[in-house]
């Protein structure tokens, strides 16, 4: 194996570790970058995504959204297929189904013999692998729908042209009962630990933690739940195992005896990896799914309340044993303000701590930005949001969010009910907006918007002419800095004001791999 080959593999192996797994395919010898000594830029080749069960409500309607944007210099062929994960783990892992027989031929043999249960099964390996969303082309998305409490987790994989910037979300509606609202959340890729500041054990809250094994052995993983006075006692929290190509859901209840309002869930992989969510379920408020905040930091931007909010209630916590004293304030569309009253907030090391911070965007667009004295100690954190009055009110989570380096895509999109915010607490950012083609027909346009420093706005995002069906958002960075967004999905059913609220990462889909005559000269000193 020559020099060359090893430093690419180095470059593929140091992705896999940030983005859960990927790769990228050798720069052509004769390209610009490398003729010139430069770090070539390249499209990811291959990468994965996974979607948690949509819901336990007989009542739920979902729709799956798949979506990758056209990348310049991306391979002209590949795939992106999402399938059911509980489909997947039908098989064992040695190729055969649960009752011994061959995957492919063991239920058509118990049809034959007449077996009821043999129909059944038979029914089940005829879907068993098959594709519930698969792309056919960069730059349009695709759906499908599934009604009532069988929605089915999902695991995917994209390569080639599909890989970069490959996004999938999965939209909710539930009518009635717990939880009850617009349920949304973006497919995520698997990792290794995750933080939920923002999820609860009290009577009048359900949340489950979804755990969602892509690969083909079994994963480990451990929950650690801290309160308001520290780490609660679990009493099955340690050694749950998830099975491959298969979807856990935890009653988060179930692991302790303890009852609080606000807890942060800590999921650490011991063996293998997994893609969580939490599912906050409540008895009066709707509920929605919490994403994993960003990585524990010394600054967070938690981007997009609404500005219609009618309370907010900031969770955080800080991993260490040091206390800290949170710098609060809001990136207004006239600037960076401090909330009176609440300019800065204490939170005690190892320990869960909430703040009302009422209606905090009185009517306009808005994202928390808190910042630990000069960075030094490191905290997560989310936002619990309400929209409505009395009895009528729905609840939506925004996390910590990681900044837009290069580009995001928000799914799902209508051309109405959409908001589309972004704010730059930095500095001064342009940015350049695509609408996609719709699902079921429209043209592509795009807009570039400048967001002045310390900014929120809710922009005007573009929507595809001609549009029918729904469609996605992409955001580019195109100058200036960081930007931060996020996107809400808005309805009214029977006087309640359903919404859900997705923050947009990275989509990771760009690599800069060193060039091969760098990395030479390093291994010949």
């Amino acid at each position: 194996m020559n020099r060359t080959t090893l430093s690419l593999i180095a470059g593929a192996t140091a992705l896999a570790a940030v983005t859960g797994f990927a790769a990228v395919s050798a720069p052509d010898p004769g390209s610009a970058e490398q003729r010139t000594g430069a770090a070539a830029t390249l499209p990811v080749e291959r990468t994965g995504l996974l979607c948690p069960r949509p819901s336990t409500s007989d009542l739920a309607e979902t729709t799956y959204t798949s979506f990758a944007p056209v990348t310049e210099g991306a391979d002209g062929k590949g795939t992106a297929v999402l399938r059911a994960a509980a489909q997947q783990s039908a098989l064992d892992d040695d190729g055969t189904s649960e009752d011994g027989k061959d995957g492919e031929n063991g239920a058509a043999d118990e049809k034959d013999e007449g077996d009821e249960k043999g129909e059944k099964d038979a029914a089940k390996d005829d879907t068993a692998g098959k594709p519930v969303l698969q792309l056919q082309e960069p730059g349009k998305p695709v759906t499908a729908e599934a009604d009532g409490a069988d929605a089915p987790a999902l695991v995917g994989t994209a390569d080639g042209r599909f890989a970069s910037g490959w996004t999938a979300q999965q939209t909710t509606e539930v009518a009635a009962g717990t939880g009850r609202g617009l349920q949304g959340v973006a497919c995520s890729a698997a990792d290794t630990q995750f933080w939920f500041p923002g999820a609860s054990t009290d009577d009048s809250r359900t949340d489950y933690i979804h755990l969602t094994n892509p690969d083909d052995s079994a994963a480990v993983v451990d929950i650690e739940l801290y309160g308001k006075d520290g780490e609660l006692e679990t009493t099955v929290g340690e050694g749950i195992t998830v099975k491959p190509r298969s979807a856990e859901p935890v009653l988060l209840s179930t692991l302790t005896a303890e009852k609080q309002t606000d807890v942060t869930v800590h999921v650490v992989v011991r063996s293998g990896r997994v893609g969580a969510a939490v599912q906050a379920l409540d008895d009066e408020t709707g509920g929605d799914w919490l994403p994993a905040s960003a990585d524990p930091s010394g600054r967070l931007v938690l981007p997009g309340i609404p500005k219609d909010a009618t309370a907010v209630r900031l969770i955080a916590f800080t991993p260490g044993d040091a206390d800290v004293d949170l710098k609060v304030r809001l990136a207004s569309p006239s600037g960076l303000i401090t909330p009176a009253g609440n300019e800065t907030l204490h939170v005690k090391g190892g320990m869960t701590a909430a703040f009302d911070l009422g209606d905090l965007t009185r009517g306009e667009a808005g994202s928390l930005v808190l910042t630990a004295p000069d960075g030094s100690v490191p905290v997560v954190a989310a936002v619990r949001v309400l929209r409505g009055e009395g009895g009528k009110q729905e609840s939506a989570f925004i996390p910590a969010a990681r900044p837009v380096e290069t580009r995001a895509t928000a799914l799902d999109n209508t051309a109405e009910g959409t908001t589309l915010s972004v704010t730059a607490p930095e500095g001064d950012a342009e940015i350049k907006v695509t609408a996609s083609a719709g699902t079921k027909g429209g043209t592509p346009q795009t807009k570039t918007y400048s967001i002045k420093s310390g900014t929120t706005q809710d922009i005007e995002a573009p929507v595809p002419a001609g549009l029918k069906g729904s469609y996605a958002l992409t955001v580019e960075t195109r100058a200036g800095g960081p930007v931060y967004a996020s996107r809400t999905l808005a309805s009214t059913e029977g006087g309640v004001p359903f919404f859900t609220v997705q923050p947009l990462p990275d989509d990771r889909g760009m690599v800069a791999v060193p060039d091969a005559s760098e990395n030479l000269s390093v291994l010949q000193r």
